[in-house]
């Protein structure tokens, strides 16, 4: 057994010394004498198959060498979701805001839209976090808010759009998202003493995300902190509120049993 770790080390050495060489990748080169129709269509085959890197390279080649006309525009376009798929949510972002002030009248824009806002709801997500769940209103909210600004942008601007029922229900689920993480956040301040901030949070969430599920939530954290601050019509107020549209919310009872400092 101790010679075979031996061996094992002894080749993994070997590799790690050789391995720039025996890993590199042939390097990617368009002929010469290739059409602006080739390049474009070898860079669409290694779309098609997953080879971003290739993809992209042939897309890069594509507009250096042929940098006016539909073919560049679609490149530039296309070379963004391979960006994205490749998990470069920066140079695909980049791209596509290179792509929308270049090409503002492009017939694609509404899908330029819909992948950047695509790609800023995917940004967040790291490589274990793909694969092991993890409450999503925990997390930076700046992505999401990225995310739910273009999606709004393109249902408004076209609404008749092939993306627009998606964005739709992306919307929605980021509006849910951001509320959650706005009541996360103000139950810190509660458990931190502070109050004030506590209220605004859940305050915030009443005017900027209506009809969400994180409304009742927001409700009793306002009526806590007021009733903690001496507050007691706001409390009230915010007790009405609750009361009247979650009637028998738990967080009725929770509220009669917070102390007043």
């Amino acid at each position: 057994m101790k010679k075979y770790y031996l061996l094992l080390i002894i080749s993994l050495t070997t590799l790690s010394l050789s391995g720039c060489s025996f890993f590199e990748k042939e390097e990617i080169k368009a002929d010469e004498s290739w059409t602006v129709e080739r390049v474009y269509s070898e860079a669409n085959a290694a779309l098609t198959l997953g080879d971003y890197e290739t993809a992209i390279t042939y897309y890069e080649q594509l507009e250096a060498r042929f940098p006016f006309g539909e073919y560049a525009q679609q490149s530039l376009l296309e070379s963004a979701y391979a960006h994205y798929k490749n998990d470069d949510p920066e140079t695909a972002i980049a791209t596509l805001d290179r792509f929308m002030r270049v090409y503002p009248l492009n017939p694609n824009i509404d899908y330029a839209i819909y992948l950047r806002g695509l790609t800023s709801f995917h940004r967040d997500i790291g490589f274990f976090e793909k694969y092991i769940p993890r409450d999503e209103s925990q997390r930076d909210p700046g992505a999401a808010e990225d995310a739910l600004r273009d999606f709004k942008t393109l249902v408004t601007r076209f609404p008749q759009s092939r993306y627009a029922e998606d964005s739709t229900q992306r919307i929605v689920y980021l509006r849910n998202r951001l509320a959650q993480h706005e009541v996360n956040v103000a139950n810190y301040y509660m458990r931190r003493g502070s109050y004030i901030a506590a209220a605004n949070r859940g305050k915030y969430v009443l005017e900027n995300y209506p009809r969400t599920p994180s409304m009742p939530e927001a409700l009793v954290v306002m009526a806590k902190a007021y009733k903690v601050l001496d507050m007691h019509d706001l409390s009230q107020d915010a007790l009405r509120v609750l009361e009247l549209n979650y009637p028998g919310h738990p967080g009725v009872a929770e509220v009669s049993q917070t102390n007043v400092q």
